[in-house]
């Protein structure tokens, strides 16, 4: 199993390895910011946002991991979920954080939260398509 894996790794060019390599930074350290939140706030952690944001926030705690495990283990699928969650991770963080950057526009400004998240989700989406044109599965 560890021999076919590094294999994968080494069938692909080394500019895909490291844009997989920045999907797994990003994606384990979304997964420890939703697991930081889970752990201090429970199933409510993010009870200030819309219901259905919250669920999906919450989901992170189990999509964010299994995205970084495909990605590891260098499939396509990882690829398209990453790009799957990302498009709903920016459209959440832009929605929930709207009312706030009216009151207070340097939100955009802090280290973790809506900015970070869109440039990694525009990475995530710009790349993709070159990743699964060189990916087998």
């Amino acid at each position: 199993m560890a021999a076919r894996l590094r294999a994968r790794w080494a069938g692909l060019p080394p500019w895909a390895r490291w844009v997989l390599a920045g999907y797994l930074i990003g994606f384990t350290d979304g997964s420890l910011a939703h697991w930081r939140d889970v752990a201090g706030g429970g199933i409510h952690a993010y009870a200030s946002w819309p219901p259905p944001i919250q669920v999906f926030l919450v989901g992170l705690v189990i999509v964010d991991p299994l995205v970084v495990v495909l990605v590891a283990c260098v499939r396509r699928e990882g690829v398209w979920l990453a790009a799957g969650v990302m498009v709903l991770d920016i459209a959440a963080n832009w929605i929930g954080n709207w009312p706030r950057l009216h009151t207070d526009p340097a939100t955009l400004l802090r280290p973790s939260g809506l900015l970070p998240i869109a440039v990694f989700g525009l990475f995530v989406l710009l790349t993709a398509p070159a990743l699964l044109r060189v990916m087998k599965n």
